[in-house]
């Protein structure tokens, strides 16, 4: 069996579990196995797991102090591996996912394979997916053992698809687990979309001149109903908060757009982006590293570019 972790927020089902239930339903289909979807706490439709493939949803009841450390988390699924009898669980790749794989893997004694972005095929009794490697430069072919695995799965890297199937629902519930951290205090941000689920990212460098000119930024977002980020010489002059920082030392993204203005576009920062599906660079240097790794380039002075792209697009959608 194919264990998915359904992650929510505020009990809605996020729309990278759904991606990663489409992942299970193609191993499923080629290890001829069965997908259980594992919801964690309370959330307002676990049936729509039901839709993306799931065989059965096992909704789990635990306290919430039970998965605030990564051990206690690891201990949370060794338990429900040994319940369901799973045999491959599939994490997303986000900070949640990527802190307990590891810790996991070893619990189980399985391979594990991160931040994969595509399922292959079967090679006798491996598992074969791709994965971007070298900060995004090149793709590899990674072979696991199918007997006994743990994948964390890239945003945005397969698009859901659904494959009704009846919704069968079974509840377990977890104990004893003795976490060893105490949660004294929860700030959450308000209004806006977590960077990491952001379908469009605009996003601003050390071009924008001063935080007096972000509002560039903030405009075109508002525009296209998106995510604002930056780099980090920005977090670190304290134009932006660091929650806003993309790049190696910050947090990885996969969006769908990516627009990066006045941003070069060192190595590092790449390192964040290049997951995304569609880069879109303005820059004044036609030099600037950020153009050979874009699909798109406006070779440019930002200040000049930035107000006549929003008034177009502003213009676009009055007509629709």
């Amino acid at each position: 069996m194919i264990l998915v972790y359904i992650e929510q927020a505020d009990k809605k089902i996020k729309k990278h579990s759904l991606e990663a239930l489409t992942l299970a339903a193609q191993l499923a289909e080629a290890l001829q196995s069965k997908v259980a979807a594992i919801v964690i706490g309370e959330v307002d439709n676990p049936e729509i797991t039901a839709q993306y493939g799931a065989d059965t949803t096992y909704l789990v009841s635990t306290t919430e102090s039970d998965l605030l450390d990564t051990a206690a988390r690891t201990k949370v699924w060794k338990k429900l591996v040994e319940h369901t009898g799973g045999s491959i669980v599939i994490l997303p790749h986000s900070a949640g996912g990527k802190a307990i794989a590891g810790r996991l893997s070893v619990a189980l004694q399985a391979d594990v394979l991160s931040a994969v972005s595509q399922f292959v095929g079967l090679d006798g009794e491996k598992l074969l997916f791709k994965r971007p490697v070298f900060a995004g430069k090149g793709i590899a072919t990674c072979a696991i053992q199918a007997s006994r695995a743990v994948v964390t799965l890239l945003r945005n890297a397969i698009s859901p698809q659904k494959r009704e199937k009846p919704y069968r629902a079974q509840t377990i519930a977890i104990s004893d687990v003795q976490p060893t951290v105490q949660l004294l205090q929860r700030q959450k941000t308000q209004g806006k979309v977590p960077l990491p689920e952001a379908e469009i990212v605009v996003s601003g460098g050390r071009g924008l001149k001063g935080p007096e000119n972000w509002h560039l930024i903030e405009e075109l977002a508002d525009v296209l109903g998106a995510a604002t980020a930056c780099s980090r010489p920005v977090a670190d002059a304290g134009w932006r908060p660091h929650s806003e920082h993309v790049g190696q030392t910050g947090i990885t993204i996969s969006p769908n757009l990516y627009i990066a203005i006045g941003i070069s576009g060192a190595i590092q920062h790449l390192a964040g982006v290049n997951n995304s599906k569609t880069i879109v660079v303005i820059n004044k240097d036609p030099e600037a590293p950020f153009f050979k790794a874009a699909d798109y380039g406006i070779v440019g002075d930002l200040f000049e570019v930035v107000p006549k792209l929003i008034e177009a697009l502003k213009r676009y959608k009055e007509k629709q």
